[in-house]
């Protein structure tokens, strides 16, 4: 009997999970089953993290065990520093943290180790030291020292502090914690299939970060929003917007942060961040977030009806530009965010594990005859 061939497996399930929930005709998504707007507005991302994780938000002495550990394990051993030093200074910060993960990986033994001990303790290093490789190699490319972690701030102020050396602003501070709870998960993405492949071999959480990190690293998958922002200098102002777009309808263009595989309706982690995006633009002389208006309201004149709204990643380039973090490290900070989901679907993959083992269509030829070399 002939197989059917599910191009890419859309819309195929290929698990089972209680992580995350998207209904993308009402444009709502749930962490364990709670809003995700209500986590961004009361909760943070060391909180979301524990409920991704584990399943229930943590008890006030649970969040404070867990949040020292974050702390206290974002350090980096200095070999781990001087390979970074030793990476290319103008290559790609996804390709400088894949490298760095794998690496760190290779000094912990009992990575191997698959009890409920080691795995928590594994998950902590990857959460905590992920910021802490994307912010040492910003600054070493840029011929700067590479600045220690402090272990009283939080994981999104600590980075901001590792990146610019400065104590951070606290409301800067409180809209990247938001980003990070927004991008933590986000159900059955190429990434986190990719890390539950991996996974279900019984790889260590290490390696199966790495393989996610390198599915993200893709342009299908990860950098939509550094397109957004390209979109909007080469529009340049408000008022050049609407002929720009018309145009790029005409032509049939796709314009970076409009559409979802998923959402039908407008993605809500759009929401929240054009508030930030609006919030912080409005101290500053950049006109981004105003093109970025402008832009939104002429696609919807067009094409709202048929679905296409404003995602994730139209409005966070603009926050994180604004936060003064260089382009190349969106991505990076994806990924930052994006560990805690991945290594929740990891704790759930191996809990009931079988190995991922899927078949093909061959469509190949048969019976061909071996011609020595000679007569080829």
């Amino acid at each position: 009997m002939a197989m059917e061939l599910i191009h890419g497996l859309e819309g195929v399930p290929i698990a089972e999970s209680a992580i995350s929930f998207v209904d993308g005709q009402a444009g709502r998504l749930e962490y364990r089953g709670i809003d995700v707007e209500h986590l961004a507005e009361h909760s943070t991302f060391e909180e979301t993290s524990y409920l991704l994780l584990f399943g229930d938000l943590p008890t006030a002495s649970e969040f404070q065990c867990f949040s020292k550990s974050l702390s206290t394990h974002r350090r980096l051993k200095y070999r781990i520093v001087d390979l970074i030093k030793c990476l290319p200074e103008n290559g790609h910060p996804m390709d400088a943290l894949q490298a760095g993960l794998a690496a760190v990986g290779m000094f912990y033994p009992e990575r191997h180790n698959m009890d409920a001990a080691a795995s928590r303790l594994a998950c902590v290093r990857l959460i905590s030291k992920t910021p802490s490789l994307v912010a040492a190699f910003e600054r070493l490319r840029k011929g700067d020292e590479h600045i220690a972690p402090r272990d009283d701030l939080s994981l999104a102020g600590n980075f901001l502090q590792m990146m610019t050396g400065k104590d951070p602003d606290p409301q800067q501070v409180k809209i990247l914690d938001v980003s990070l709870i927004l991008h933590a998960d986000h159900t059955m993405n190429a990434s986190t299939f990719s890390g539950r492949v991996v996974g279900s071999t019984m790889a260590d959480p290490f390696s199966v970060t790495s393989s996610a990190l390198g599915a993200l690293s893709g342009p299908l998958h990860g950098g939509a929003n550094e397109d957004v922002m390209a979109l909007l200098d080469r529009i340049g102002s408000p008022e050049r917007a609407r002929g720009f777009i018309e145009e790029m309808i005409a032509r049939k263009e796709k314009i970076p942060g409009f559409g979802h595989r998923v959402y039908k309706a407008l993605d809500p982690r759009a929401r929240i961040l054009k508030k930030y995006a609006e919030n912080l633009s409005a101290s500053t002389n950049k006109p981004h977030f105003a093109i970025a208006v402008e832009v939104e309201k002429v696609v919807q004149e067009h094409y709202a009806e048929k679905g296409i709204w404003p995602n994730v990643d139209f409005f966070s380039g603009i926050v994180y530009s604004e936060l003064g973090i260089p382009r190349d490290c969106f991505t990076p900070i994806f990924a930052m965010a994006r560990v805690s989901g991945w290594l929740a679907h990891w704790l759930e993959q191996i809990a009931n594990n079988r190995i991922f083992r899927p078949t093909q269509v061959y469509v190949g030829k048969h019976d061909r005859p071996y011609t020595p070399i000679d007569k080829r």
